[in-house]
C-alpha cells in the first residue's frame, strides 16, 4: 500500500541536477514538497547544463540545495544532520557503462564509498524510505528476457553493472542491520528533454545536425528498453510512499528474491517495449528532419545486445505502465535540444 506523502515531508534528492534528479525534484517541487538538492556539479559532462537545470529549480521558494560530493562523509553528515530528511533518493552516480572502462575509480569512488556514505547517514539520522537508482546493466550476460526481478544477476560485464549490483546488496544488509526501508530501482535506459551528453540520442543528434557520421555499433542490430523521462518521474514519485515491510516468513527458495526477510524491494523501471537501435535511429532521423552519415561499428566492450524490462512487479504495486512511444518522446527531446541550443 503507498502512504501519502505529506506536502510538508522534506525529501532529499542527490544527484538533483542530474537529468534524472532535476525533473524528480522539479515534479516534487510543483506539488509543493520541501526538495533538498545534493549535487557536486562534476565535469563528467558540460557543468553548464546541470546549472541550467539547477536554475529551474532554485526559482521554487521550497528547495534548498548543497553542492557537496558524496564520497566526503563529513558534507554528507552535516547535510543529513542539518535537514533531517525524512525520504531520501538516491541517485547520485558515476554513470557510464564505457568510462568505466576509463576511468575505474570514479565509480569506486561515487557508487560504492558515496553509497555507504549515505547508508550511513540514514543510519545516524534514521529516515522513512531509501529510494535508490539501480540499473539494467546488473542483467549482464543473461540471455533470458524480458528480464525480471526474480532472475539472477550475478554475472556483470562492466564495473558499472557491478557497482549497482553491490549497491543493492549494501542496500539489503543496512536494511537488515540497521531496519533501514530501502527501495531499489533498476531504471532502463532513461532518455528526454534536459538528458546525458553521453548517451547515444543526445550525442547522435549533436552530429546529425552538424553534419557529422555517427558511430552505430553492433551494426545497429542491438535493442533497448528506451524510456521516457516522464514515465520514469512518476513511478519514483509513487515508490518514494510505497516502504517495503520486513517479511520475517521469507524463504529464499520460495521467493520472490527481489523482497527479503529484511524491509528491501527491487523493482525493474522500463518501457517494456525494446526497440532496435537501427529504428531508433530512423524515428529521430525523422524528428530532425535529416538523414545520418552512419558509420557501422562491432560491439564495445561491456556493452550488452538486448536490454528488455518485466514491469509487471512495478505495475502491481503502483500501477505502472509507460504511455510513451519513442516517436513522442524523440519529438520532445529534438524540440527541447533545438530550443536549448539555438539549432
Amino acid at each position: 500500500m503507498i502512504d501519502t506523502l505529506p506536502t510538508q515531508s522534506k525529501i532529499l534528492i542527490t544527484g538533483a541536477a542530474g537529468f534524472i534528479g532535476f525533473h524528480l525534484a522539479k515534479f516534487m517541487l510543483e506539488r509543493r514538497y520541501f526538495v533538498v538538492g545534493l549535487d557536486n556539479l562534476n565535469n563528467y559532462y558540460d557543468p553548464k547544463l546541470k546549472e541550467d537545470r539547477l536554475d529551474i529549480l532554485r526559482a521554487y521558494g521550497n528547495f534548498v540545495f548543497y553542492r557537496a560530493d558524496l564520497k566526503e562523509k563529513p558534507a554528507v553528515d552535516e547535510i543529513f544532520a542539518a535537514c533531517r530528511p525524512e525520504y531520501v533518493v538516491n541517485l547520485a552516480a558515476q554513470a557510464g557503462v564505457r568510462y568505466s572502462l576509463e576511468n575505474p575509480y570514479a565509480y569506486v569512488d561515487s557508487n560504492l564509498v558515496g553509497f555507504v556514505n549515505v547508508l550511513e547517514a540514514c543510519r545516524s539520522y534514521p529516515v522513512r524510505h531509501l529510494l535508490f537508482a539501480s540499473s539494467s546493466s546488473v542483467y549482464g550476460g543473461n540471455k533470458t528476457v524480458p528480464f525480471s526481478t526474480e532472475h539472477n544477476t550475478d554475472h556483470p560485464v562492466s564495473l558499472y553493472a557491478a557497482t549497482k549490483k553491490a549497491n543493492e546488496l549494501m542496500a539489503h544488509t543496512y536494511a537488515h542491520l540497521y531496519g533501514i526501508p530501502s527501495t531499489g530501482v533498476r531504471l532502463f535506459t532513461v532518455y528526454g528533454p534536459w538528458g546525458r551528453p553521453d548517451m547515444a540520442y543526445f550525442s547522435f543528434t549533436r552530429d546529425i545536425l552538424a553534419g557529422m557520421p555517427i558511430k552505430v555499433f553492433n551494426h545497429g542490430r542491438m535493442s533497448r528498453d528506451f524510456t521516457y523521462i516522464d514515465d520514469v518521474v512518476k513511478a519514483l514519485y509513487r515508490l518514494i510512499g510505497l516502504v517495503p515491510k520486513a517479511n520475517p516468513d521469507w524463504d529464499e527458495k520460495a521467493g520472490p528474491i527481489s523482497e527479503s526477510f529484511a524491509p528491501y524491494k527491487i523493482y525493474n523501471l522500463g518501457n517494456n517495449s525494446p526497440v532496435k537501435l537501427s529504428r531508433f535511429i530512423a524515428v529521430l532521423e525523422n524528428c530532425l528532419g535529416k538523414e545520418a552519415q552512419k558509420m557501422y561499428l562491432d560491439m564495445q566492450p561491456g556493452d550488452v545486445i538486448m536490454t528488455y524490462a518485466d514491469v509487471t512487479d512495478l505495475e502491481k504495486a503502483v500501477g505502472f505502465k509507460p504511455e510513451t512511444p519513442i516517436e513522442e518522446g524523440l519529438a520532445k527531446f529534438v524540440e527541447w535540444y533545438r530550443k536549448y541550443y539555438k539549432v
